[in-house]
């Protein structure tokens, strides 16, 4: 009676939700009882055991993060730097070296013939010895800062320090229900109990210890400045540069201290609280340690801020804060309930999900486009790159929390002068969004991403997604002059072939599929049909705008050329008529997928070709040569396509840059243990995969009905 009770509550709460919504997917797909969301976060709960240099744990708010080796603090930043570093880095943290040369950004332009004209590109110019260094120096800054290192300084009875091989029994635990770090271990069979937590309104870390190692000044916590590389990446391990900076401390009383630090463009502060007796003393430039005083637990706070240091956290207080918010994102938005089905790789794909939504909120809903590399350590100097910003992104949208999607929109008006201004010193309309840029919207010069032009729709992608989430006027004024601005560009872009009679886009253009040489390279497939759908829905919003479309946009909507076929499949590009012959284009994202998979079905396109398209690709890809969204890519073609096995199989290919780690992050390779990207994608696909697409009807459209998937969610939403 009970369960019949549960069921009638359910189906009436479905049908309610299902009638108060303008879009259908908004609804529990199945008619099994509510899912239980403690016990299915909880199930994936990080367990480390060893002194695994790949198993290091995060802490974060969206805006900042702290990640942790086996104490739960960053004691070892030295053994792990080679796997997966100790960050400590948030949105705000950028510095710029002096340009003592001069230099200017024009010297880093070489121009293109492009539509019968010159126009002019960011690049890595290696005309002379000036312009390489010009061009490094504005790849590099602003570069994005490890802000600090907060570890234990350990020593055993004699006096030596710990070294990683010292610390034994080994039980560390990440609570993802309530963003909580317990880590325990032994030093010379003495037990370490370490308990982390991150504020999720200040970029502060609580830490309580509990150990008979402080009573003998065994056990001490160090706060260490490591110096900024300014280099491709920074794993906050270097301690000595060329450039003076300096860090002292400037407030010292019974319970806290503040430590002001000085570079080139930022100065900020470390603030220190803490309950009982401890001193902070300075033990050498830019090294400070804290001991506390008889007593075998230690609580204390640290506050990391370009502001006036508040120190009025607690322990207590940030514990606090980190489960009611961690308790609130869990009970929100979308949830997926694998546990129920017997295929084998229904638990991993469960952890894998989960995770990725532990790490996506914490890293990447702050008020900037991510890195790739989120808040753990820099890759390409910590800059966003906005092609990826899709990746990143769009999931929150189909997991019915577009809110953090809408977080980073803001920036994209405040960037889109600058958008503007590129567009304009090329001779296009409209805006020219960047590829690689920094927290000013300014262009990182790249030999590759000043001709990438997908990242071109993604503007009208996300104001669609936040139309779709909440469609009224006022979404489409909020969001309409940079939708309109993205349209005006790309309707410019596209150059009229007059003999042909059509549109085409490039050369110079390099595609998704980044193998092609710009100059020789016009009309990639994903591309075009990107321009196509993204014309399509600029044109639909001047129409819920009652306002007359754009001449322009119409005009080359309607004369864009054809997605390019060859021996009944689609190439990467019209260029590219080797794209199945030449291995070397056999490797790379197969971005021809995005055609169908990122976006929806269109006039453009002929599924029996794509179909045939997927077929070679799947059996004749380098696949061990990709990255980390391609799989999700994969599957959501094979998904739209009716192929929902081969969904699956994509999802759990057994190549490198496919890896989960312990963690949950999507490892590619030595330098790249963070790849957020595949999260996101992951994230994405698996949502499609249950909710569908416009036009799907089935249930859970992208799993298998052999009776081995038994697929449980609720509050998704289907993609376009």
């Amino acid at each position: 009676m009970k369960k019949l009770k549960s069921l009638l509550i359910l189906i009436v709460v479905s049908i309610a939700v299902f009638s108060c919504k303008e879009e259908a997917s908004k609804t529990v797909a199945t008619i099994f009882e509510k899912i239980d969301r403690k016990a299915l976060v909880s199930r994936h709960n990080v367990e480390v055991k060893s002194l695994d240099t790949l198993a290091s744990l995060t802490v974060g708010n969206g805006t900042f993060a702290y990640t942790v080796d086996v104490t739960g603090l960053q004691t070892f930043p030295e053994y792990y730097k080679d796997g997966m570093p100790l960050g400590t880095q948030s949105e705000w943290g950028w510095d710029s070296h002096p340009n003592t040369e001069n230099y200017k950004f024009e010297e880093t332009l070489v121009d293109y013939k492009q539509n019968g004209r010159e126009v002019s590109y960011a690049i890595q110019n290696k005309a002379s010895e000036r312009t390489k260094a010009a061009t490094e120096y504005f790849r590099a800054n602003p570069h994005r800062l490890q802000l600090g290192n907060l570890g234990l300084e350990l020593f055993k009875r004699n006096g030596e320090k710990v070294k990683p091989s010292d610390i034994k029994n080994i039980n560390q635990h990440l609570n993802v229900w309530s963003g909580e770090i317990k880590s325990e271990f032994t030093i010379e069979d003495v037990p370490v109990r370490v308990w982390t937590n991150c504020h999720q309104e200040a970029d502060a870390i609580g830490v309580r210890i509990q150990s008979d190692l402080l009573q003998n000044n065994q056990l001490k916590i160090r706060v260490r400045f490591p110096y900024p590389t300014a280099s491709w990446t920074d794993l906050g391990a270097q301690w000595e540069g060329e450039r003076p900076y300096k860090s002292r401390i400037v407030k010292q009383e019974d319970s806290q201290a503040i430590i002001s630090r000085h570079l080139d463009s930022l100065q900020y502060q470390v603030g220190l609280a803490w309950k009982g007796g401890a001193k902070l003393t300075t033990k050498d430039t830019n090294y400070f340690v804290l001991t506390p005083t008889n007593k075998k637990v230690f609580e204390f706070t640290c506050q990391f801020t370009k502001a006036a240091v508040t120190n009025n956290f607690t322990f207590e207080t940030t514990q606090k804060s980190s489960a009611a918010e961690w308790e609130r994102f869990w009970e929100s938005g979308g949830a997926i309930d694998f546990s129920a089905s017997t295929d084998t790789r229904a638990k991993e794909l469960e952890r894998r999900v989960i995770l990725s939504q532990y790490l996506t909120k914490l890293q990447c809903t702050g008020a900037l486009p991510p890195q790739e590399t989120g808040l753990t350590y820099n890759s390409w100097y910590g800059k966003p790159h906005l092609e990826m910003h899709w990746w990143h992104g769009v999931h929150f949208a189909l997991w019915n929390r577009s809110e953090y999607l809408e977080r980073t929109l803001p920036w994209y008006d405040k960037v889109l002068g600058k958008a503007e201004k590129l567009a304009k010193r090329q001779g296009f309309e409209g805006a020219r969004w960047q590829k690689m840029t920094d927290p000013y919207g300014d262009e990182g010069p790249s030999s590759v991403g000043a001709f990438l032009v997908w990242q071109q729709p993604h503007m009208i992608t996300y104001a669609e997604l936040m139309y779709r989430e909440n469609s009224t006027k006022e979404t489409l004024d909020l969001y309409k002059e940079r939708v309109y601005a993205t349209a005006d560009f790309m309707a410019s872009y596209a150059n009229y072939n007059a003999e042909k009679n059509r549109y085409e886009l490039g050369p110079p253009i390099i595609a998704a599929q980044e193998r092609f040489k710009a100059i020789e390279t016009y009309n990639p497939t994903y591309e075009l049909a990107y321009w196509n759908w993204a014309l399509h829905t600029a044109i639909k919003w001047k129409e819920r705008l009652q306002e007359q479309p754009n001449p322009e946009w119409v005009k080359v909507l309607e004369g864009l050329s054809p997605l390019p076929v060859q021996d009944n499949m689609y190439l990467a590009a019209e260029s590219a008529t080797d794209s199945y012959t030449n291995p070397e284009y056999r490797t790379d994202h197969p971005s021809v997928f995005g055609t169908l998979g990122m976006l929806p079905e269109s006039e453009l396109l002929d599924k029996t070709i794509m179909k045939n398209t997927f077929d070679w690709i799947w059996e004749n890809w380098a696949w061990e040569d990709t990255w980390g969204w391609d799989f999700p890519m994969t599957a959501m073609t094979a998904a739209r396509l009716g192929e929902p096995e081969k969904a699956v199989d994509a999802l759990f290919m057994d190549i490198t840059t496919n890896t989960f780690l312990k963690s949950g992050h999507n490892y590619q390779e030595g330098r790249l243990p963070v790849y957020l990207p595949g999260n996101g994608g992951l994230l994405t696909t698996v949502a499609m995969m249950c909710a569908g697409w416009d036009g799907s009807e089935d249930e859970n459209p992208g799993f298998p009905k052999d009776g081995t998937w038994t697929v449980r969610w609720e509050n998704l939403d289907k993609m376009f």
